[in-house]
């Protein structure tokens, strides 16, 4: 294993008390910053499913304290579950009030555990017959959205290789764009957890990515309306946008970056605040 790779703690939320972890009320809390793209589809996934009673959250900061992405009021939990844990003590991470102990900081397995152990009161957010499609969006958002675009914004506008990572970024935004020609959700009528990484990707790409683009990319970016109005409808939901932290994005993204900002930043796509405020204003974290 190489030393930036890190292992994740990964324990999983089962039917009953044989499992170890099974769902009871106020057992668990989640541990998440919002300025985080990771913790933002949790906190906005938490919210959907109405577990604000059963599941406490825990908000961090909007940068971390410690060094590689650490929270030092994480660390405890980590040595409790990891001895010497191998890596920053970072979020999300889901604890058990129990043990003391982390149950997991792995992702996807969060999200499902919530929706499939916790949920009831929400939307059937992994709906058996569209597992597939919820694994292929989410597959098109992380690499041919931002892993493209994070490597367009690192090439800069002179480079060859450029052209290449954003037409990969323009493509998938084009087929985007189609699906939602015809419906509501990225995957038909009803919202599902492709509709949540979608969300929380454009934003990473108003608010992160768009700093190191040319403003003539950001304008082609900003060209899939079908796209970006569907973004603006999303964020005037409290379940989204109530736990847009804007300010805390942009610090955590210029605490962490080195690259150069370009044209592009001065291009902003959504006014998101407009768009939460033209709906409810009400968190449920909060």
């Amino acid at each position: 294993m190489s030393r930036t790779a890190v292992p994740s703690l990964r324990g999983r939320i089962g039917c009953d008390a044989r499992s170890g972890h099974y769902a009871v009320p106020h057992r668990y809390r989640l541990h998440l910053s919002l300025s985080c793209p990771l913790c933002l589809r949790i906190a906005i996934t938490h919210s959907l499913l109405n577990l604000g009673g059963t599941l406490p959250v825990s908000l961090l900061p909007a940068v971390p304290d410690g060094p590689g992405g650490e929270y030092s009021s994480l660390r405890p939990l980590y040595e409790a579950s990891s001895h010497q844990h191998p890596g920053p003590a970072a979020a999300p991470a889901l604890s058990d009030g129990w043990t003391g102990r982390i149950v997991s900081t792995h992702t996807p397995e969060i999200l499902r555990d919530l929706a499939e152990r916790f949920g009831g009161a929400g939307p059937v957010l992994y709906p058996d017959h569209a597992r597939n499609d919820i694994d292929a969006i989410g597959r098109l958002c992380e690499h041919e959205v931002n892993e493209a675009a994070q490597s367009a914004g690192r090439l800069g506008a002179d480079s060859s290789e450029y052209g290449t990572a954003l037409g990969t970024l323009l493509e998938a935004l084009d087929s985007l764009e189609r699906r939602l020609s015809d419906r509501d959700y990225v995957l038909g009528t009803e919202l599902t957890a492709a509709d949540v990484q979608l969300w929380v990707t454009l934003v990473q790409l108003d608010t992160v990515h768009r700093w190191h683009l040319d403003a003539a990319a950001v304008h082609r970016i900003a060209g899939h309306r079908r796209l970006w109005s569907y973004a603006r409808r999303l964020a005037a939901l409290p379940a989204f946008g109530a736990h847009l932290d804007l300010d805390g994005i942009a610090r955590r993204h210029h605490a962490r970056c080195r690259g150069r900002e370009a044209a592009g930043a001065a291009v902003q796509i959504v006014d998101w605040t407009a768009a939460f405020r033209s709906g409810s204003v009400t968190s449920v974290l909060r």
